[in-house]
């Protein structure tokens, strides 16, 4: 995807409803900065922050210095860069239940649009609660603001929706709104770099894709684990759980990349019609096996790195006899000519031994084995695994002849490592989202058959776990690889999970 430089780029206005929120303040200003850094905003760019708090413009922007000074992978703010940018950021008291209030945004937008002699795009995006992501569209429309189809754009940022039904209820609502190409659903780990670069990996790369189907490919593991707790989003997750939280969104947006058919081309529509082939073709769950193929956590107290932690029903506005699982391990299969037979694993959960998020394919053994017999020199499989977080890296494990008089084998890793292999900085998962609604590519971005369909691969585990409570939570330590289920429910195919090697352990 060729990006335009600033000069060619339409003049853009941004206007952040939660503009005063922690996700403007870690993500979406870092992310803004760093772009006009790398000469990437439009010359002519506006950013106007919304929120209930009254603040004049400068203690706005003072504020937004201290989120880019702590967060920003460029770190401190330049003194003069920051004024230069600073100067298109403006501080607007709105409250977003109030139609009347959204009409002096359309004021601002005009005004701008006769400074600028330039008709801009414009970019409605709600970092706020997503109770309100339907009453900013609907308000947005009432007040008859700025809503061209070729130039508008709204960002809905996760969970989208709470179940199947309210999932078709908000795409339905924001629909009678805007057309689908203005909406941009966000999931940030479709902006990672690594993410990215396995559709590279797989499709321009004569010798991969010959053995990427159930003829090579043994089964495949999506893993996203965390050391920390909710932390302070107790009450948000004990009403949503890791399965919500995670599964729907992250891991399955993973499992489209990994599964899915070569596109004719990359247009946007094109790469997100093969996703949703993927989504379609996973074989659906039925209430009786869900115990089969499917194990949940919660955690309780221990030790992390040196430090004691309460148990998850202990934390912050969580209930104490809360069924809300922080852990979740899940066995898919898809249904289609190049998957059949190979089981995909998914694992994800809170206050697990390492934070990694790991996509590993293991291999089928060599069909013959004709090396010495003895347990030492059996071949072992080879894998791929493309690691996400905290490394960046995608490794190949082969087998080698160890240097020696005998022949004896040895695993050896073939390693594109990011840090160590490129000189400029990958960019922020949110800084490649953002330079893509800026150029209208919704590549990376989430239709809502996408949506809908990830939530209906989910649906009966998730009904299942709702209606059917678990006894003995909490039923895994802080500070491990999460309960014994788990671990059994991959032991019984002859696999286990794999893990980044202890010097990749991260807090």
């Amino acid at each position: 995807m060729t990006k335009k430089s600033n000069k060619e780029t339409t003049p853009a206005i941004f206007i952040i409803f939660g503009g005063t929120g922690d996700l403007a303040k870690r993500k979406i200003i870092p992310a803004l900065y760093n772009l006009f850094l790398d000469n990437r905003l439009p010359e002519k760019c506006a950013i106007i922050g919304t929120g209930r708090s009254k603040l004049t413009d400068g203690k706005y922007r003072t504020g937004l210095m201290e989120g880019i000074n702590e967060f920003s992978r460029t770190g401190k703010a330049d003194k003069d860069e920051w004024a230069r940018f600073s100067g298109n950021i403006t501080y607007q008291i709105a409250n977003v239940n109030d139609a009347e209030e959204f009409k002096e945004f359309g004021v601002k937008i005009e005004t701008l649009k006769d400074e600028w002699k330039k008709n801009p795009s414009v970019t409605y995006y709600c970092a706020v609660s997503p109770d309100l992501f339907c009453t900013i569209a609907e308000n947005i429309n009432k007040s008859k603001i700025e809503n061209d189809p070729e130039t508008t754009r709204i960002i809905i940022e996760k969970p989208f929706g709470h179940d199947l039904q309210s999932a078709k209820d908000l795409n339905k609502r924001l629909l009678t709104i805007f057309n689908e190409n203005q909406i941009y659903r966000i999931d940030h780990y479709l902006g990672k770099e690594v993410v990215q670069n396995v559709m590279a990996f797989r499709f321009a790369n004569a010798i991969m894709e010959p053995l990427w189907n159930r003829k090579f490919i043994e089964h495949v593991q999506i893993s996203v684990t965390e050391q920390i707790g909710v932390e302070s989003r107790g009450n948000y997750f004990d009403k949503s759980g890791i399965l919500r939280d995670m599964v729907q969104n992250h891991l399955m947006q993973l499992l489209c990349i990994i599964a899915m058919e070569p596109p004719i081309n990359f247009e946007a529509d094109e790469v997100r019609d093969r996703k949703v082939d993927v989504l379609k073709a996973v074989k659906r769950i039925l209430p009786g096996t869900i115990e089969s193929v499917s194990a949940r956590g919660q955690y309780g107290p221990g030790w992390v790195q040196g430090k004691e932690v309460l148990g998850y029903r202990d934390e912050l506005d969580v209930d104490p006899n809360s069924n809300t699982e922080t852990y979740a391990a899940l066995k898919f299969h898809i249904d289609n000519w190049r998957w059949q037979g190979v089981p995909f694993y998914f694992r994800t959960g809170k206050r697990l031994y390492k934070s990694a998020s790991l996509i590993t394919i293991q291999f089928k053994d060599v069909p013959h084995n004709i090396f010495n017999k003895s347990e030492g020199n059996i071949p072992k499989q080879n894998r791929l695994v493309i690691s996400i977080q905290p490394d960046m890296a995608i490794s190949f494990q082969l087998q080698s002849k160890t240097p020696g008089l005998e022949m004896t084998l040895n695993t050896v890793d073939m390693v594109f490592d990011y840090s160590g292999k490129t000189k400029v900085d990958s960019p922020e998962a949110y800084e490649t989202l953002l330079l893509d609604i800026i150029s209208g590519d919704q590549t990376l971005f989430m239709r809502a058959d996408q949506v809908e369909a990830a939530w209906e691969v989910i649906t009966p585990v998730l009904e299942y776990w709702e209606n059917n409570r678990m006894s003995n939570f909490p039923n895994y330590p802080a500070d491990s690889w999460g309960p014994e289920n788990a671990e059994a429910l991959i032991a019984k195919d002859g696999y286990h999970w794999f893990n980044l090697p202890e010097k990749n352990k991260n807090s």
